[in-house]
């Protein structure tokens, strides 16, 4: 009899960070169901069920992705000034590009890789992700800004801005090959770089 629900011992975050480990490999359109099945250790009906469709599948495994491998970025936001925030960012994010147990790069930029027209909602809904933690930045570095850590003439959207553009950076070279020593170097340029434009008087 064709399965049709989860299986016994169904775990849904493995699940979930076993398609992670594909879709992150291979992009959303080059993840095949096949593939993305035998690494779940399930059957396409006992996908569906789960989770929908493919597309359905992909969200849940893109907040799992927040979750669990951007929680570095959540913890960048309470450090204690502007520039904690950024060098905090800025330097774990090249960790986790560069950890020997996950694929190199990041999610959302694999994700979206050669999306065509078909799956234009994809890279819009991976794009609207990032945004999201930019939009957090901005909302840190504002606060910096009350707080008197930051000038009042500092623009917090385009700090939190700058900092996305790097980040996003560091993931495409990594998933190119750029080792983790190369990253930190541009890491620590990039640091120097927005404490000239956030402290503009120091």
């Amino acid at each position: 009899m064709t399965q049709t629900g989860r299986p016994r011992g169904f775990d849904t975050d493995e699940a979930l960070d076993r398609a992670m480990e594909v879709f992150w490999r291979h992009g959303y359109e080059g993840a095949s169901l096949t593939e993305l099945t035998g690494a779940m250790g399930i059957n396409k009906p006992s996908l569906y069920a789960a989770f929908g469709n493919k597309e359905g599948l992909f969200r849940k495994v893109v907040a799992r992705y927040a979750d669990v491998e951007m929680a570095y970025a959540r913890d960048a936001l309470d450090q204690p000034t502007a520039r904690d925030v950024a060098a905090a960012l800025l330097r774990d994010n090249v960790v986790a590009l560069t950890r020997p147990d996950r694929p190199a790069g990041c999610l959302s930029i694999q994700g979206a890789t050669a999306c065509g027209t078909d799956n234009a909602a994809i890279a819009d809904f991976l794009a609207a992700s990032r945004l999201t933690g930019e939009s957090a930045l901005a909302a840190r570095f504002a606060r910096a800004v009350e707080e008197g850590d930051l000038p009042p003439e500092v623009d917090p959207t385009a700090l939190a801005r700058f900092l996305s553009v790097v980040t996003e950076g560091h993931a495409v070279h990594a998933a190119a090959g750029v080792r983790r020593d190369q990253l930190h170097q541009s890491a620590e340029i990039a640091l120097l770089a927005f404490t000239a434009a956030a402290y503009p008087a120091r």
